[in-house]
């Protein structure tokens, strides 16, 4: 299965490991004044001299191995590439068996390459070899097939089955039926308790049919990645983060124990706005937010309840959307817009190709899947996006997230393919949302979208609200998705728990409840986001959310800025630019604290810059819950 937003990619969830092999395997130094080619006396150094060449042997087959599996990946990953296009872009059964026969094929070679990976140990193979080695071993995406045929075909056809089940699913009453897109529509404009509940029922029931396929998933993933030496597919996706899996649990809980009371903060202004509206008896002053009242239909980000909860009514906001509209943009020329700010910093334009092979528009005559995605279908600088594009705000800054990757694909296409992805993850996911917090009034009205910045405080609140309500929302969403799902890999969550197990998480993490009682097993909640049935990690995008203010004040920095973090944008600062560019040039070449370190300088991810970032709002914040029984 490919990533959606790297889905070109679909080799290596690079995460970035370890840069050395076998770096505790060094040989025991020769005993003091007896140099290794000076013990001629009882065969000494025919023997020693063996072991050398053993060694030597074994850097060169090695390297040979790395290189040969580059070529045979390649040709594999792009095959595989293409036919997840045509799926994602025409979902018919025809490119679904196609699809997933090309993913059966990439299993296959992976599997196979993997274990053959693990042979290869010891201190004399080179860095970028060993390093090649390591993110082969660690690749997550596809899952790790087992090595019997039946169950490797078995296991591409259930990701294809899940994915076409998800991208054709519909709402109906009688033969009126309603897509994903209507539905939330209906979740992000209307503000009728009733209406909202049908609508967030209505897509969550497309979800029951997947249910025993994902149990089925599971369990082959599972014995996929136990066949290369992992306990679970969970334990997999966190052992490529240079660091080990257990480490890397701890340091996401590290990173959320950072961002937890500033969501704490805007959870409580939010859950008594939301009681004003709907009434204590639904919305409890001290309790959990019904899921469907968010304005989103998984509740992972609350922008479009923005209405409800202004801070200042009447006082100066932005009105993106509406800009947009008055200057009659269309697909074309949102994205256009978002390529603007990327050559602003001295980034080259996008191919030609891009414009005549994305996808911009739904079309009217196919099933397609809308989420928005990023590809470089054929490893080369075929750069593309796929988004059933909007003309709003919201799609505005998804535009940049999208390009954000296709840029990272642009400056790392030549390097080897095993290095063709981001420094982990996170990083991917960082680069266009980080140059989305430049979007600044001031940047807004430099290219002619508003006429006025706002400049009292009253405005910078209102706006501040606006961002929190899309970027704090999501983090709690942003991690708990994958810690449901280490559960459910380890079987610490057994499947007649997985309706409860995942609405315990979102209760933990979010302060949210179901708007009804969602019984196991007649229900699989989870299954009603994308990434679940198209098997994508999702730590990435809690991690980008903390990454991208690291990015966006280290880039401000080069810009020169010296105000306030909120004010800054580095539009049109090629100082900017040729730290992004050095960085994005890295791939996955070099382990994520070294790719970190050569655009912020240091080595440590820090939520530090978005705390930051949103002071203005916490200090607000505050002011408003005070008296009131926040937390959950």
């Amino acid at each position: 299965m490919l990533r959606p937003r790297a889905a070109a990619l679909l080799v290596l969830p690079l995460l970035s490991a370890l840069a050395c092999q076998g770096a505790e395997q060094q040989p025991p130094p020769a005993p003091k004044g007896k140099p290794a080619r000076a013990m001629d006396k009882k065969g000494e150094a025919k023997v020693e001299g063996k072991e050398v060449e053993k060694k030597a042997s074994q850097a060169a087959d090695a390297k040979a191995f790395v290189d040969r599996v580059d070529s045979e990946l390649r040709a594999l990953a792009v095959a595989a590439s293409k036919a997840e296009w045509d799926k994602n872009t025409n979902i018919t059964d025809a490119t679904e068996k196609a699809a997933a026969d090309a993913n059966e094929k990439l299993m296959e070679f992976m599997a196979k390459t993997i274990k053959e990976a693990t042979t290869f140990t010891g201190s004399d193979i080179d860095p970028e070899t060993a390093r090649k080695l390591h993110l082969l071993k660690v690749t997550g995406s596809p899952p790790p097939a087992p090595g019997d045929a039946d169950k490797r075909k078995r296991l591409a056809e259930i990701g294809a089955k899940m994915e076409g089940i998800y991208g054709k699913g519909k709402a109906c009453e009688g033969t009126k039926c309603k897509d994903l897109g209507a539905l939330e529509d209906i979740m992000a404009s209307s503000r009728k308790y009733d209406e909202l509940l049908k609508a967030w029922t209505g897509w969550h029931k497309i979800a029951v049919e997947l249910r025993p396929l994902y149990q089925e998933f599971v369990g082959l993933a599972n014995e996929g990645a136990a066949e290369i030496g992992y306990k679970d597919l969970g334990e997999l996706w966190r052992a490529g983060y240079d660091m080990s899996p257990a480490d890397f649990e701890q340091e996401t809980e590290r990173l959320w124990t950072q961002v937890q009371p500033l969501y704490n903060k805007l959870h409580c202004y939010v859950r008594g706005k939301l009681g004003d509206k709907y009434g204590k008896d639904k919305v409890p002053e001290a309790g959990l937010i019904p899921a469907h009242l968010l304005g989103n239909m998984w509740a992972q980000e609350w922008a479009n309840i923005y209405p409800l909860v202004e801070p200042f009514p009447g006082a100066a906001s932005l009105d993106v959307t509406a800009a947009l509209k008055k200057a009659k943009y269309d697909e074309v020329k949102l994205v256009k817009l978002g390529e603007s700010f990327f050559t602003s910093l001295g980034l080259e334009p996008l191919p030609a190709t891009f414009w005549e092979r994305s996808m911009l528009q739904k079309p009217k005559d196919r099933e397609v899947v809308c989420h928005a995605s990023a590809w470089d279908v054929d490893l080369n600088d075929d750069l593309r996006i796929k988004m059933c594009i909007k003309i709003n705000q919201e799609d505005m800054v998804t535009v940049h997230h999208e390009l954000g990757h296709n840029y990272y694909y642009h400056y790392y296409y030549k390097l080897p393919v095993l290095f063709q992805n981001g420094a982990h993850d996170g990083f991917h996911e960082a680069i266009g949302d980080a140059i989305a917090l430049s979007i600044t009034p001031a940047y807004l009205k430099e290219i002619g979208l508003i006429k006025d910045v706002p400049a009292d405080e009253k405005g910078l609140v209102n706006l501040q609200m606006q961002d929190a309500l899309e970027k704090i929302s999501f983090l709690p969403f942003g991690k708990l998705i994958d810690q449901w799902r280490w559960d459910v890999f380890s079987g610490k969550t057994a499947p007649e728990k997985y309706n409860e197990a995942w609405w315990a998480l979102r209760a933990k993490y979010q302060g949210i409840a179901p708007p009804e009682d969602r019984p196991d097993p007649e229900f699989f909640d989870a299954g009603a986001k994308y990434h679940i049935p198209a098997n994508v990690p999702y730590t990435r995008y809690f991690l980008a959310r903390i990454l991208q203010f690291q990015f966006h004040k280290a880039l401000c920095e080069a810009a020169g800025h010296t105000g306030p973090l909120h004010e800054c944008s580095i539009y049109g600062k090629t100082a900017a630019g040729d730290k992004l560019k050095a960085m994005l040039a890295l791939g996955a070449s070099k382990p994520w604290p070294e790719a970190l370190a050569a655009i912020t300088g240091t080595r440590q991810m820090d939520a530090g810059p978005l705390i930051e970032y949103f002071a203005p709002l916490e200090k607000w914040l505050d002011e408003q819950n005070q008296g009131k029984q926040c937390g959950w």
